[in-house]
């Protein structure tokens, strides 16, 4: 793009936030300005609704009926047109043309049933998805789609003429084929589409259970602490578990009430494993977690248990070094009541950060109002890759809330690559968590030549602007921001031929690895000091407390990462070999191996492990990737973070590929060599020496 294309495109896409906070020093960027101001409620009464996310159709709740008939009809169509073509690369163009119709209506409705405000939406959005996700299955178990695809990969004449990326995505649609059950003869088949069917309900309501608070009498707690909760007439509601309470009762019961075990949702659990079990055995694997590893960095269960046993035995001193300090804290500040319960660490560890290291939330604040966070991964996403992010104007009805940003990711030479919406601000019945979807993704359309651009959203729950301030986001705010970019960008810049493959669609142990390299990006001075101001005097966050903030991460750190460790090894207990045991009782075992403090009876913390559904024998990922980002901080960006030429290599043999590329050899081009579970364990153990950021710091200032 010329520098004057860019300009106009600058000027016609910047946005009309108005800027309501004026820095003494410097003024902001229009990104920034776009997200430090509160947007003016829009007259729309001349425009014309262009639907959700500019689908005509979704510019009312019925319009998913509309897309999702449009959808299965052109399904249809293309099955047709597969099933009659001679094999070769266009088999495999309509096979992604045929999952991109799908995924574009499903993706989509997926977001809007949890995030939309009105709930006609949400509820038509939930049809969508049902009624799309059935048909993918029996699609999955189509023996005349099979074949279609199998006379191809079988063609060997044929296939030495796919590029790469051809032939990997060709072995991925078989592969999903495999895991459905293909091979089965005509009664199987069907069983393995009822199981899927019914599992698709089983996870929804696992997932919506594991999200609803519990309630109790008002007269069952002590008065003096129901303010801390909410009210619905004679009852107090509990919604989480307080973690971060400085009372002592508060958190106890909030462990004990949120943790009450549900009898319906222990049977919807039970019933979840034992039909993931019994569909994986079916089609021919040893369990669930052996069928759900297929095609990850680990491979096979055993894998993954050599890992976290590793990183246990390596942790072991450290952890316990971890939990007595929690306990001396406990005891100086409550010596009548000294054991340490699962419920105390959260808060006792960040009181020891807190005394250590002075790094309490409202000091950093100030220096991280949104829209200056946003204009440092602007500079640092310019710099690394030749890549801007704009805010753009959205249109009448292309977004579900007022407070939702658009912006368009535009390269130096390329152009623009794909769009992302910022839906970034808390609202009542808004999921509380940070999410990033993918609403459509990246392809090259053979039908039309042009290149498909990815849409994402991320979903944060960030405090609203005031009167007197733009939205300041706390360390650990900011961190989540930079997180959940990192998941865009991947999407942005995968740039692949084929959705399927698109972005994030790899593996999950690699899908996490470009969103927790940006965690080390957020703590790093030489990242920080170029946007971090105070919005009122324009003073930069001063060096030395973004090293506080860099090492008090450690403080706890090996009972931090060991908690992960027993979620992981219970998630593989879970999808393994079946045990003639309840899930309590698996839960009670692999807390006393793997984490150690004991368990609270009457409790069950299983029936609040969402990650279940989207991350099933799969919640290892979080500390495999997090041992991968480490090792490429520190072997590629750690000496210069904003190096260009790292950046260019980062995007080449990481982020381009999506999911066209085994993920360990995308980590073994960019890291030029094969590393082992062993170095995995390493990265994680060496990241929690208390002097590692410190001395990087010293040698670089």
């Amino acid at each position: 793009m010329s520098a004057c294309k860019r300009l106009l495109y600058i000027v016609k896409h910047r946005g009309i936030w108005p800027s309501i906070w004026r820095r003494n020093v410097t003024t902001w960027s229009p990104v920034g300005a776009a997200f430090n101001a509160k947007p003016h409620r829009r007259l729309e009464l001349f425009e014309k609704n262009v639907g959700l996310f500019g689908v005509p159709e979704l510019s009312s709740p019925a319009g998913f009926e509309v897309t999702t008939k449009r959808a299965l009809k052109d399904t249809r169509e293309l099955v047709d047109k597969v099933c009659s073509s001679p094999p070769g690369a266009v088999t495999v163009e309509t096979f992604d043309q045929l999952s991109d119709g799908l995924c574009k209506v499903a993706d989509l409705a997926d977001f809007v049933k949890v995030a939309h405000p009105d709930p006609s939406f949400r509820e038509a959005a939930e049809k969508t998805c049902i009624e799309i996700g059935t048909v993918v299955e029996k699609l999955n178990t189509n023996v005349d789609l099979c074949r279609s695809l199998k006379n191809l990969l079988d063609n060997k004449e044929v296939l030495a003429q796919l590029d790469p990326e051809t032939r990997k995505v060709a072995e991925l649609f078989m592969f999903d084929f495999a895991i459905s059950g293909i091979h089965l003869d005509e009664k199987l088949r069907k069983e393995a589409v009822k199981l899927h069917v019914k599992l698709l309900d089983l996870n929804n309501e696992f997932l919506m259970g594991s999200h609803l608070p519990n309630r109790i009498a008002k007269s069952a707690i002590p008065e003096h602490i129901h303010c801390h909760f909410a009210t619905e007439g004679s009852f107090i509601q509990i919604g989480g578990l307080h973690a971060e309470s400085s009372n002592d009762l508060v958190r106890e019961v909030a462990y004990r009430i949120f943790l009450y075990p549900n009898s319906d949702l222990m049977e919807c659990l039970e019933e979840l494993l034992k039909c993931r079990n019994k569909l994986a055995k079916l089609v021919g694997y040893d369990s669930y977690a052996h069928r759900a590893l297929q095609g990850t960095m680990a491979k096979t269960p055993e894998t993954v248990m050599n890992f976290l046993q590793l990183l246990t035995d390596k942790l072991s001193e450290r952890t316990a070094i971890d939990f007595e300090m929690i306990k001396d804290m406990k005891t100086k500040l409550n010596p009548h009541n000294a054991e340490l319960m699962p419920w105390d660490p959260p808060y006792f560890s960040g009181v020891l950060r807190a005394e250590r290291y002075n790094i309490e939330p409202s000091l950093y604040s100030p220096y991280f109002s949104l829209g200056s966070c946003m204009e440092g991964l602007n500079s640092l996403f310019t710099q690394l890759y030749g890549v801007s992010i704009m805010s753009e104007h959205p249109s009448a009805g292309e977004v579900w809330n007022d407070d939702v940003r658009k912006l368009a990711v535009v390269h130096e030479t390329e152009g623009l690559l794909g769009y992302i919406y910022c839906d970034f601000f808390h609202r009542a019945n808004k999921p509380h968590q940070d999410c990033h979807f993918t609403i459509r993704g990246g392809r090259q359309c053979q039908e039309s030549g042009q290149y498909q651009l990815p849409v994402v959203v991320l979903m944060l729950s960030l405090p609203h602007p005031t009167k007197s301030a733009p939205t300041l986001l706390t360390p650990s705010m900011m961190e989540n921001l930079f997180h959940e970019m990192g998941h865009a960008m991947h999407s942005m810049l995968g740039r692949t031929r084929y959705q399927h493959t698109t972005g994030t669609r790899c593996a999950t142990d690699f899908a996490e690895v470009p969103s927790i390299l940006m965690e080390y990006f957020a703590t790093d001075y030489r990242v920080v000091n170029q946007f971090a101001r105070h919005y009122q005097t324009g003073q930069p966050l001063p060096q030395s407390m973004v090293a506080r903030l860099c090492e008090s991460k450690k403080v706890c750190g090996a009972a931090d990462t060991q908690l992960q460790i027993f979620y992981s090894a219970l998630d593989q207990m879970y999808h393994g070999k079946p045990q003639n045991r309840s899930t309590t009782d698996i839960l009670k075992d692999m807390q006393q191996k793997f984490y150690g403090l004991p368990y609270t009876p009457n409790t069950a913390w299983q029936l609040r492990f969402s990650h279940l559904i989207g991350y099933g024998a799969k919640y290892y990922s979080y500390l495999m990737s997090r041992a991968v980002a480490s090792m490429v901080w520190k072997q590629c960006f750690v000496q210069d973070p904003l190096n260009r030429d790292m950046g260019e290599r980062y995007r080449r043999e990481m982020l381009a590929h999506g999911g066209g590329k085994e993920p360990m050899l995308m980590v073994e081009g960019m890291l030029q060599r094969q590393p082992t579970i062993e170095d995995f364990v390493d990265a994680l153990v060496t990241d929690l020496n208390p002097d590692f950021e410190t001395f990087i710091m010293d040698s670089t200032s």
